[in-house]
């Protein structure tokens, strides 16, 4: 029996919400970000040695590990105590485009951007900083993203985070916040992950799709049949074109972040 359409054309209560490391991105944003970062002399040698290791482990186990992913955040939070957001956002323009551009996975991209040719808005919910995850949301055409907030203070960071990382139930918690703001039925949403710890997003809508999936998330889509792709070999590709380009304008995310983090700038 084939399967009806999806997305449904001209629903603007849907929306669609996706991961992003391993899920639009191979391997994770916030060592790419830190790769960039050491190339500006942002840090020593040493630090670059404990950034690579740590996505080596992701690239190669292919799941996310806790102690790794605290380990990163924290290394990136000292990184850039008392340096300017504004410097951060235009360094990450050009961090996206020495090192994250090709790393786009073209088949993740294509659903994206299957949403978006259907007149609705396409999210990306990362534990990596907002400001990177604005950045590549922006270069890809999409409405905006929400991502982890450093605190500032002045424009400048003070190496303390507002709230959470937006991880597991936090990232459930800030799309169930952005669904209300926006009028959303979460049950025409669709939502995309790769790991065990996007479940608890993924179980909010009714559409979820689980993406180049570690081993936990597999078994759990199986159990549920939920939809799976797996670009990493091929496996069951979206039957959609790959989008040129994109050159749509993309609003900045900063709102929504404010709306479900509680952001506490000053």
């Amino acid at each position: 029996v084939a399967e009806p359409e999806f997305p449904v054309h001209g629903d603007d209560r849907a929306a669609a919400f996706f991961d992003l490391d391993n899920t639009v991105m191979q391997g994770a944003a916030i060592f790419h970000f830190g790769r960039g970062l050491y190339k500006r002399k942002f840090f020593e040698t040493r630090d670059l040695a404990r950034f690579a290791w740590q996505q080596a482990w992701f690239r190669l186990a292919g799941f996310e590990d806790p102690e790794h992913m605290q380990d990163a955040r924290d290394s990136a939070l000292s990184i850039v105590k008392g340096h300017r957001v504004s410097e951060l956002k235009s360094i990450g323009e050009e961090i996206y485009d020495e090192y994250m551009a090709e790393r786009i996975w073209p088949g993740t991209r294509a659903l994206a951007q299957a949403h978006l040719d259907a007149g609705q808005k396409v999210w990306l919910v990362t534990a990596a900083p907002v400001e990177i995850a604005q950045v590549i949301a922006r270069r890809l055409g999409l409405t905006g993203a929400l991502g982890t907030v450093a605190e500032s203070i002045g424009g400048v960071y003070t190496g303390k985070l507002v709230g959470e990382p937006l991880h597991g139930p936090a990232e459930a918690e800030a799309v169930r916040a952005l669904a209300t703001a926006e009028a959303l039925d979460l049950s025409r949403c669709a939502a995309y992950g790769d790991s065990h710890n996007d479940i608890p997003m993924l179980s909010l809508v009714g559409h979820p799709y689980a993406i180049n999936p570690d081993s936990k998330l597999r078994k759990h889509a199986r159990e549920l049949e939920w939809r799976l792709r797996d670009y990493r070999t091929g496996r069951k590709a979206a039957k959609v074109g790959i989008p040129a380009a994109a050159g749509v304008g993309a609003v900045a995310g900063g709102t929504a972040a404010a709306i479900a983090l509680h952001r506490r700038r000053r």
